[in-house]
């Protein structure tokens, strides 16, 4: 049946409002380029008195800077992504559709949880906590992903009937008390086994043994409260990219004889891939331009070391201390605009290279396809 077309009094009208949405979208997209392209400019406009100053100073002075912003951003995307693409493999190819509408939402919304809050609970919060109980923070990261592994192997070996009742599309459930028992077992053995250590204290042990010194607010607590920061962002965007897998190649997979692990592993993760990429170099930015969290939990101290016991200092958050105070056309205020140019570039570099990937792996996944 074919549509009635529009009466000819109304084309005109409709021709020019769609005229008008697309000059609209234009300017905007336009408009949103010569913003980023002044920005760059006033950028480098105001570094360029720099260049008449000795290069090794200008090294010294960002090199504790871009430190810190690497050693943040490494500690937050350690504790995040396997959290985030484990629970965006799970619920996108194995959760049950009713237990997922229910429990990805309420993941997206932790994104709007704001960033000084975060960073106002681990510095007043976590960080005493975890100062007072290392033995038990370190018993409580190495020993819950351990025995997540080691549910998933019980689990296996139950019978068939008990595996019914335990369904593993609900185990988003039943794993709830297995990890809190784990949890309370982790803080109960973790102060035992560090009494039998030399001392009977690991940071004394730390300190005498290795020259490990420990800060109260350090890399630890800034990967903890940053990791818990990005998760959602690279959740749903990763969740979103696998739901997206066609059902056909997956159930192609399991008519040939692959297991749900192979068919994740062999099918579901090339076919997403570009759409992981993206999430995770998305969560890379993120963690590399937070501001708050390390401002508040980092303890601010510019130093060159990889202990992931002590603080730092990253280009953000110098930004946000020192400009305030810092004299226009200043040496510092040199400085901090250099900082902000090399987050800059480094934002739009990685940005860059994340579409360049994900376009040419979305490609060849597309050859593949067809052949």
């Amino acid at each position: 049946m074919i549509p009635p077309r529009a009466p000819v009094s109304h084309q005109p009208l409709r021709q020019l409002k769609n005229r008008i949405a697309t000059s609209l979208i234009t300017a905007g997209g336009i408009g949103v380029l010569l913003a980023i392209l002044a920005i760059g400019v006033f950028l480098i406009w105001e570094t360029l008195p720099l260049l008449s100053l000795d290069e090794t100073f200008a090294l010294t002075k960002l090199s504790p800077l871009a430190w810190g912003t690497l050693k943040a951003a490494l500690a937050a995307m350690l504790f995040a992504l396997p959290i985030a693409l484990g629970a965006a493999m799970y619920s996108a190819l194995f959760m049950s559709a009713r237990l997922r509408s229910r429990i990805k939402p309420a993941l997206e919304m932790m994104e709007a949880i704001p960033g000084v809050v975060i960073g106002f609970i681990a510095g007043l919060v976590l960080a005493p906590w975890v100062e007072r109980n290392l033995a038990s923070t370190l018993m409580v990261l190495v020993w819950l992903p351990l025995s997540a592994g080691l549910a998933g192997v019980l689990w296996h070996l139950l019978s068939s009937r008990l595996r019914q009742a335990l369904p593993l599309s609900w185990a988003g459930l039943w794993l709830v008390p297995w990890i809190a028992g784990m949890l309370l077992l982790a803080l109960w053995f973790a102060p035992l086994l560090e009494t039998l250590l030399p001392g009977g204290d690991l940071r004394q042990l730390l300190e005498q043994r290795w020259g490990l010194d420990y800060a109260t607010r350090n890399a630890l607590i800034v990967g903890i409260a940053m990791g818990f920061a990005v998760i959602p962002s690279i959740y749903a965007l990763a969740e979103d990219a696998l739901a997206d897998v066609p059902d056909t190649l997956m159930e192609g997979a399991h008519a040939l004889g692959a297991s749900r692990w192979q068919a994740l592993w062999k099918v579901a993760l090339p076919a997403a891939g570009p759409g992981i990429f993206s999430a995770v170099m998305i969560g890379a930015g993120r963690a590399v331009g937070e501001t708050m969290i390390v401002l508040m939990a980092s303890g601010n101290t510019a130093l060159l070391s990889a202990s992931p016991f002590e603080g730092m200092r990253s280009m953000a958050a110098a930004i946000a201390i020192e400009l305030p105070e810092a004299s226009p056309g200043g040496l510092t205020y040199r400085y901090l605009i250099l900082a902000a140019l090399v987050l800059f570039v480094f934002t739009f570099l990685v940005n860059t290279l994340a579409e360049m990937v994900r376009l040419r792996m979305r490609r060849r996944y597309q050859k593949a396809g067809r052949h």
